[in-house]
């Protein structure tokens, strides 16, 4: 809207910080309110101040510009020039720099001026005779910047210098001497005003120095605290009530040296989350490394090597925190900073802060870091030799490696530390802290050149917002639908998946053998239908189809230019088994009653293929990765039945067909040949598992060993033979479950028996190496819980891979387990985390006296009462169960 000169100072009187604009004849160009004559009257809600004639005389005048201090006043804009004839201050908002002229309230009960400026909102860049200030709003913007954003307080300085004037930023001036910036006076103001931010959400009134040690920190809503989320009368020595935390540094979180030390002051020290510096420093003082130059006995870690590692420019190299390892929320009063490397005096002081916050009566303690291997060897030692720490030898704790970082260790550190077989840490992967850095790197930037005290507040309340951020989002729908589904995913597809054939469940009944069934066909004469020795011959026919296989394959893997006496062992091989199907054929009459010509049923005919060479191409690819155990060089195979001179279909039931059969009266006949040929596949898969744990072992043991390249051709030429075993009996195992087909077995029966597909014949090296990379959720091919009684009979290497699998498998059971119980736990918890907050503010409020304490209670019992409100909304929605035994909130402590 357009206004005159008097009208805009009347309509923005209560709008002092909007941004106007003048017609100078042709087009609108920047101008000021302070232009129009408006002012700011203290103490009477913007009214003048009867006490204040000389301003009620002036009300309606125009505040004269000065130009006579200015350098350059023809090059100055007369919108940016201070106004003079009065007392003015200079006001930084949201909308840029302005200057308004203010007066001050004179009553005799008047407060004080900086009061006055307060109550209205206007935050005085000193407390005696102020000339700066800063408006709320701009303050809250600056920090809601720096949190979300990084942007420091020069670029956020800079913005204002832009809104100010577009066109002249750099001519914009904010004091009464040009030259000076109020850049600094900005950096001083958001200190303070972080402090007032945390003692209001922490409820307290005054700047003592009684506080303890990380009053003004909030911690994390879900974890076990006795007092306050759970009954003191609990249990506490059951594992779910056991703290969880992971250690770590933070490589990027350095600092400079300060450039006067003597003149910091320290505003909230040790009341947040890095502990008290001058305590600290006493400690580093009276505390001895025990680094004894050596190298980490594990793979070298370079926290451990470059421990004492000396950065002669930094004040602080970086930081060290503890935080819980579940719901990522920093420790109050843990986090540290490192004066050279990642040394354990530095991290022994983070722990044992940690260790004694709200945990009276918790006895266990699981604690996952990095270098646990190394670093809970001295710990005990450390702390018990220190006068500054101290960590309860009652206190057990159990160390952790997070999985990330357990994969570089050394082979035995994968059991001992992975969180995978940590009885009550649930499904975690000890890493969480991790991704906690990345959001407190946003600001480790321009922390870096701050002053002590700056940085400490600055990253102060950069973890409290993220400890805050963590917890409003605590119980939300996502998370939870989340952890549900990987909760059902888990338990149905990794542990009770029928259709995968429970490989985490062990069969203890062995599978019958080929053997076994001939053997229970003799001694079982009671059936008059069956001929006698029908067995035997059954069995002789598939040893007989079992050879043709295996033959095929050696025949083609000698090859047409293989030397004369190595395809003379095979031309005997192949004489000798024309013959023995020869005299089978012949011996068939006495039980079929007909004479079967060679040749005279077609496999084809009757869906049976004679094509088992390699009947999945396993042998058909390049060896391209040296350190792929799959890979072979064995060429392609790509021979069927009509290579081998003098092949024959055998008169089985399984060529003829099941409807043949019983048209035929073979239906006696066709089911004991179904009962071998179940027991044949059993052989097959036994054979295959044994080979592929054959290859596996081998190529652990040879190929990755091989120091020269004559040892790693010798070890490939191992694997190629495993390679031939593997393909001999995946394709006896192919033609048994054809005949399986043909002979008309149940559903039941092919549903044990599955087919066999390409990607079931590989194997990992974790099988055997348990710290192999990403394989805590790993789940074998169906085909391993078939017979696993009879495997670890015959093979070590067998019973250490089926030992190996089913502590994992029982392991990935334990901890779901453990995270469901743990889940219907945490939920109570933070219910009654909320709910133990709203108590106190009810306390709060009841001892307050001022109206806006008491007002701003009540505000915090609200929300905390929508928060627990909410969260039994999603307790009930998931449908979990209730912990019994409730705190007594009526005993909540102040």
């Amino acid at each position: 809207p357009l206004f005159c000169k008097e009208c805009c100072r009347v309509t923005h009187q209560g709008l002092l910080f909007h941004r106007v604009q003048q017609w100078a004849g042709h087009f609108f160009e920047e101008s000021a309110l302070h232009m129009t004559g408006a002012e700011l009257h203290l103490g009477h809600s913007g009214a003048i101040c009867p006490s204040d004639l000389p301003s009620a005389s002036r009300a309606s005048g125009t505040c004269p510009i000065d130009g006579k201090e200015w350098e350059d006043v023809d090059d100055m804009p007369p919108h940016l020039r201070r106004p003079v004839g009065s007392k003015y201050l200079t006001m930084v908002d949201v909308t840029g720099v302005h200057f308004i002229p203010v007066h001050w309230c004179q009553c005799e009960d008047a407060e004080a001026y900086p009061i006055q400026l307060l109550r209205a909102k206007l935050f005085p860049a000193t407390f005696e005779k102020p000339s700066t200030t800063f408006t709320f709003a701009v303050l809250d913007d600056f920090v809601r910047d720096n949190l979300e954003c990084g942007t420091t307080g020069m670029n956020y300085y800079s913005k204002l210098h832009r809104i100010t004037s577009a066109v002249f930023p750099h001519l914009v001036p904010v004091s009464d001497r040009s030259k000076i910036d109020r850049y600094r006076e900005l950096l001083r103001v958001a200190r303070q005003w972080r402090l007032l931010k945390l003692m209001k959400w922490s409820g307290i009134l005054e700047c003592t120095d009684t506080h303890k040690q990380g009053d003004l920190a909030l911690f994390c809503a879900t974890c076990p605290q006795p007092g306050i989320n759970v009954d003191p009368t609990e249990d506490l020595n059951h594992w779910k009530y056991a703290r969880t935390l992971v250690m770590d540094g933070n490589f990027k979180a350095e600092h400079m040296h300060d450039r006067c030390p003597a003149d910091q002051v320290r505003m909230m020290d040790g009341c947040g989350y890095m502990v008290s510096d001058s305590e600290y420093q006493a400690y580093l003082q009276a505390t001895p490394h025990s680094y004894d130059g050596q190298k980490s006995p594990c793979n070298n870690h370079r926290a451990i090597n470059q421990a004492n590692a000396n950065h002669g420019k930094l004040h602080s190299t970086r930081i060290g925190a503890t935080a819980c390892v579940r719901h990522r929320c920093f420790y109050p009063h843990s986090v540290v900073d490192f004066q050279k490397g990642e040394r354990q005096l530095n991290m022994d002081y983070s722990l044992a802060n940690a260790l004694h916050y709200n945990m009276a009566g918790i006895n266990k303690v699981l604690c996952f870091y990095d270098i646990n291997c190394s670093y809970m060897k001295n710990l005990r030692m450390q702390v018990g030799n220190s006068s500054f720490i101290e960590i309860p030898r009652s206190l057990q704790i159990m160390p952790g490696i997070g999985i990330w970082h357990v994969h570089g260790h050394k082979q035995e550190c994968y059991a001992r530390y992975a969180p995978l077989f940590m009885k009550g840490a649930g499904w975690v992967d000890g890493e969480i802290i991790e991704t906690w850095w990345s959001l407190l790197n946003i600001v480790s930037a321009s922390a870096r050149g701050m002053s002590s005290p700056h940085r400490q507040e600055l990253l102060d309340f950069q973890m409290s917002d993220c400890n805050f951020m963590k917890m409003i989002r605590m119980v939300s729908v996502s998370q939870r639908h989340s952890w549900r589904n990987q909760k059902e995913t888990a338990f149905n597809d990794r542990i009770r998946n029928a259709s995968a054939m429970d490989v985490f469940e062990v069969q203890m009944k062995k599978a019958p053998t080929v053997h076994a069934v001939e053997l229970e066909l003799l001694e079982n004469t009671s059936n008059v239908r069956i001929q006698l020795g029908i067995g035997s011959w059954l069995a002789r026919g598939l040893r007989l189809e079992e050879a043709s296989i295996t033959l095929r394959i050696d025949r083609h893997h000698v090859g047409a230019h293989a030397p004369e006496l190595k395809r003379l062992a095979i031309a005997h091989r192949m004489e000798h088994l024309s013959s023995e199907q020869s005299a089978f054929i012949t011996d068939g009459a006495v039980y079929f009653g007909v004479q079967h010509e060679a040749g005279g049923i077609s496999p084809a005919k009757h869906g049976r293929d004679g094509s088992m060479d390699d009947p999945f191409g396993i042998s058909g690819k390049c060896a391209s990765d040296p350190d792929e155990p799959n890979d072979s060089t064995d060429g392609s195979l790509t021979a069927d039945s009509a290579d081998l001179v003098g092949s024959m279909s055998l008169p089985l039931p399984s060529n003829l067909g099941i409807n043949q059969c019983i048209a035929s009266g073979l239906d006696g006949i066709r089911e004991i040949e179904l009962k071998l040929q179940i027991g044949q596949a059993n052989d097959a898969l036994h054979g295959l598992r044994l080979a592929l744990v054959d290859k596996a072992v081998v190529f652990r043991n040879a190929v990755q060993q091989a120091k020269s390249y004559a040892m790693k051709t010798r070890a490939w030429d191992m694997i190629h033979t495993i390679n031939g075993a593997v393909r001999k009996q995946a394709a006896i195992y192919k033609q048994c479950r054809a005949a399986m087909v043909s002979l008309g077995a149940t559903e039941e029966t092919l549903s044990r028996f599955q087919e066999m597909q390409k990607s079931h014949l590989t194997i990992s090296t974790a099988a055997i190496s348990q710290n192999a990379h990403d394989h805590r959720g790993s789940q074998l091919p169906w085909f391993w819980s078939i017979d696993m009684p009879r495997d670890t009979e015959s093979n070590t290497w067998m019973s250490e891979f089926y030992r190996i699998h089913w502590l994992r498998a029982k392991a990935v059971q334990d901890r779901w387990t453990e995270e469901q119980e743990l889940l219907t736990a945490e939920f109570q918890w933070t219910l009654n985390f909320f709910t133990h907050r709203a108590a106190q503010w009810r306390i709060f409020q009841s001892k307050c006296e001022a109206v806006g304490p008491t007002c701003y209670a009540a505000k915090q019992i609200a929300i905390f009462e929508r928060l627990a409100e909410r969260t039994q909304f999603k307790q009930q929605e998931m449908n979990l169960t209730e912990i019994p035994n409730l705190m007594d909130l009526d005993n909540v402590d102040t």
